[in-house]
Order: C-alpha cells, then structure tokens, then sequence
C-alpha cells in the first residue's frame, strides 16, 4: 500500500500552469510551528506567501511555550498551521482559542490515519514525528495546498503548479532514502537515539530503532531504561549511536560511558535533526536537505 502513496498524492494535485494573479499587492501570510511546515508553504507559495516558523534551528517543539511576539505573529497571520498529534503540546489552548477567529489547521489532518504509530507508552496517544516518512509527510502538501488555495483562491493555478512539482521532489527523496538505507547491512541497521523520534522512520526504510527517552522529550526514563539499552547494545555490538540538535547530549553520552564500562566501544556517528531543520540558509535549513543530511550521517557511521 505504502508504494502508491505518494502516486496517489501527485494524482490529487490536477496540474495547471500560471502564475500568480497581481490582484493585490499584499502576500499571504503564513505562521508555522516548525520549520518542517513552513518548508512546505514555501515550497507551494513561493514569492507569493510570507512564512514564518516560530521554532527555529536546535529547538524542541514537546517543550516549547509561546512568547508574547509569537502571540502578536499569530495574531497577525492569515493562516497558521502547526503538526497536531500533540507534538506542541504546550501551544494546544492558544490554537483553540485562534481557532475561534483565524484559519488554524493542523497539518496531520491531511494523513491516512491508519499509517499513524500509536505511542508505546501512552494508551491512545500518536506518534508525531511523521516528518520522518517521506511518504507520510507528502500528505502535507494537500492539507497546505488545500486551505491556501481557500484563502487565496486567486493564486490557485500557481500554488496547484508548485505543489505538484514538490510532490514530485519528495517521491525521488523517498526513493533516495529507501535506496540508501538499504546499503547498510542488515544486521548493522540499529539506530539509537535520544529519545524515540524515528519510529516512522524506521518503519518507512527498513532500519530497527531504539530511543532512550520515549517520543516525547517530556517522557521520563529510569535507571532501567538505561541499562536495558546498554545491554542492547552490548549485545548487538552496535559501533555507533546518535546524538540530536534539538536534545540535550547528557543522556547518550551516559550509555557511552555504560558501554565502556561492559568492555565495548561504541562513539556518537553524528548530530541528527530531528523535531528541527538546519539554520535558514544552509542546505539542512530545507526540508529535502535535512533528510538528506541525517541519512548520509547514519549510513556513513553504520555501514
């Protein structure tokens, strides 16, 4: 099921050609949590949209509250689109609230619910890093596409026209990843991190994953926790684990130390993004280069 996807997205998209119409001079305004989202604004809106991500490089988006400047963006925009499945789990009672008043749309609602992973440690909660899946996160694009072509619908041939051609980018992309991932070995595709942020991931390319903390940064981990992963890794002889930029390295470096201890060497392979981009400019500040970037870093360090 899982291969006709994305087909299935680029089918939805009906292709049009055009640019945008200059009714006005005013851009559609846009505010996202992560830079994720906001990547795929961009990419529908091109120079016809202003989009703002209020979580930028290195933030954690479980743990992050809003500042009276984010309150004053949101107020401002024209559209706000955030993850959903609770993964701003602070911000939930200010989008209620805008929702009253503004288009506020959680773009997981545009996601087949049963390719959704339940988390394992709380009854009914969802996981929802599924930026992870190249081909879950393609569903986006027609949440975005759908409720800017509402607000603008001027510009509807242009954004139809952008959203197809990144649709198309993010098939290769999975393509791509799918490929790469199964160069590593079989018994040497084990990804540990710091907490539980790739299960999509994992699921998606065919690679086993092991966080310390569960899929939110929030969850808490015991004495247990850390010595069932030491031994797991012990174990499996695993050469290489990974750190994150938006988690603290602390709690990596005490299994490294708990490996050392059982007489096993293991090293971090890499600094992996996952619930942010790069800085704005750089090739990981973009969606497509994010991905590219942390699969170039697990392979090189698992092969």
């Amino acid at each position: 099921m899982k291969k006709h996807f994305l087909p299935l997205i680029l089918s939805f998209l009906l292709f049009a050609c055009g640019n945008p119409k200059e009714t006005n001079n005013e851009k559609l305004t846009i505010v996202t949590t992560t830079s994720m989202i906001a990547d795929v604004a961009k990419n529908i809106g091109k120079d016809s949209v202003s989009v703002t991500a209020l979580m930028g490089p290195g933030v954690d988006p479980h743990l992050y509250k809003a500042t009276q400047g984010d309150l004053s963006r949101l107020q401002g925009a024209d559209i706000i689109l955030y993850n959903g499945l609770h993964l701003e789990g602070k911000m939930g009672e200010v989008f209620e609230k805008l929702a009253r008043i503004k288009t506020v749309v959680p773009v997981s609602k545009g996601v087949d619910p049963t390719f959704l992973l339940s988390d394992p440690v709380f009854t009914g909660s969802i996981d929802p890093h599924i930026w992870f899946d190249v081909s879950i996160w393609s569903a986006t694009i027609k949440e975005v596409l759908a409720i800017m072509i509402e607000t603008d619908p001027d510009n509807e041939a242009f954004y139809e026209k952008n959203a197809i051609a990144y649709a198309q980018e993010l098939t290769d992309l999975h393509e791509w990843v799918t490929n790469e991932i199964a160069s590593i070995p079989y018994n040497q595709r084990i990804l540990i991190t710091a907490h539980d942020a790739f299960s999509y991931f994992g699921r998606a390319y065919g690679i086993e994953v092991r966080g310390l903390q569960g899929i939110s940064t929030l969850s808490e981990f015991g004495l247990k926790d850390r010595v069932d992963l030491v031994n797991f890794i012990v174990e499996k002889q695993i050469k290489a684990v990974f750190v994150e930029t938006s988690v603290s390295e602390k709690n990596i470096k005490a299994i490294i130390e708990g490996c050392q201890q059982k007489g096993h060497n293991v090293v971090i392979g890499g600094r992996l993004y996952s619930d942010a981009m790069g800085a704005e400019g750089t090739a990981e500040g973009t969606y497509i280069g994010m991905v590219k970037a942390n699969v170039n870093i697990i392979v090189n360090a698992l092969k």
